[in-house]
């Protein structure tokens, strides 16, 4: 698998991300070990997770893998700490929350570091200088060898990433943000990739199969082992309107033209859009994990990648566009 470079960093990764949010819920240690061993011999190496998957399951199931199943040097660990299960508030970005829930997350993972440690949503009630000083002892300690955030918003991106590049003393920059971003969900074109691509921060799309509308799967009846015929329904149901139903029948015929899949035809339009270093794919099993990872060879041609563009596009107004055109 081709190797990205996070962001402006030196850190290489593959260009697609194994993601395991359903570890230790819905994914058990026989299909997460044949899924992270498909994902090692297709030669992927960014196995993305976050301390409140599965109340810290996922963690663990990695790490007990991890002894046993791959040498540790051969992947790297992203992992994610600030959500909190308080319906007060759902996310804590203190220092002192961060720090030790990055000791809970190296426990459980059987590792004395993470490669990248990510703040997992902006935190309104903590100054952002504060969660920024955790990352930089996170990386000072030898914890993290890189840091990013998730969910932050484009003027949150750009101020943090600004912070740790403009400010008296040594910090570490930002290397990632990690975003939903799909042919369904462009929302981050309109400010956080710009700010991403202006500051040298890597963008990791999660979901970048729509929450699996874009597969098809729903196109005609919700399958009874699916994602929408579960208790995650709800995830999927804003990708099952009219707009997306267009979308997706657009991704069908592209697929059919190319004699490939739908799922290889939406993972590698947002694999190679501009600004993104590895799409995160979490699956059901190993074998629908192949299915994703043979997208590895498809490259759209331009004209389809046009045609794509313009069904999907997202409107964007005042200020996006270049105010002096309106």
């Amino acid at each position: 698998m081709e190797l990205r470079h996070l962001g402006s960093t030196g850190l290489r990764v593959s260009r697609l991300g194994l993601g395991t949010l359903t570890w230790g819920r819905d994914t058990d240690e026989h299909d997460a070990a044949d899924q992270l061993k498909a994902f090692w011999e297709a030669g992927g190496t960014l196995v993305d997770t976050a301390d409140v998957y599965a109340d810290g399951g996922a963690e663990y199931l990695l790490g007990q893998l991890l002894e046993g199943l791959l040498p540790r040097r051969d992947l790297q660990i992203a992992t994610k700490a600030g959500s909190v299960p308080d319906p007060d508030r759902r996310f804590d970005a203190s220092r002192g929350h961060l720090l030790a829930a990055l000791d809970a997350s190296l426990e459980r993972l059987g590792t004395d570091y993470v490669d990248l440690w990510q703040v997992h949503a902006f935190d309104p009630f903590t100054p952002l200088e504060e969660t920024l000083q955790a990352l930089d002892i996170a990386v000072s300690s030898g914890r993290a060898r890189y840091v990013g955030v998730s969910n932050f918003s484009g003027w949150q991106l750009a101020k943090a990433a600004t912070w740790q590049l403009a400010s008296s003393g040594a910090h570490t920059r930002l290397a990632s943000t990690q975003m939903e971003y799909s042919l369904l969900q462009r929302g981050v074109e309109r400010e956080v990739l710009p700010a991403a691509l202006d500051l040298g921060v890597g963008l990791l799309p999660s979901s970048p199969l729509g929450r699996g509308v874009l597969t098809g799967k729903y196109r005609h009846t919700t399958p009874a082992d699916s994602r929408g015929a579960s208790e995650l329904a709800a995830f999927v149901e804003p990708y099952l309107d009219e707009e997306a139903s267009r979308i997706v029948e657009a991704v069908a015929i592209a697929a059919d033209g190319l004699a490939t899949t739908a799922l290889n035809v939406a993972l590698a339009w947002v694999r190679d859009r501009p600004g993104v270093t590895a799409p995160i794919v979490g699956a059901r099993n190993a074998q629908q994990l192949r299915a994703a990872l043979s997208a590895e060879t498809l490259s759209l041609p331009d004209e389809i990648c046009q045609a794509l563009d313009d069904v999907s596009a997202p409107v964007h107004r005042y200020p996006d566009q270049d105010w002096s055109t309106l």
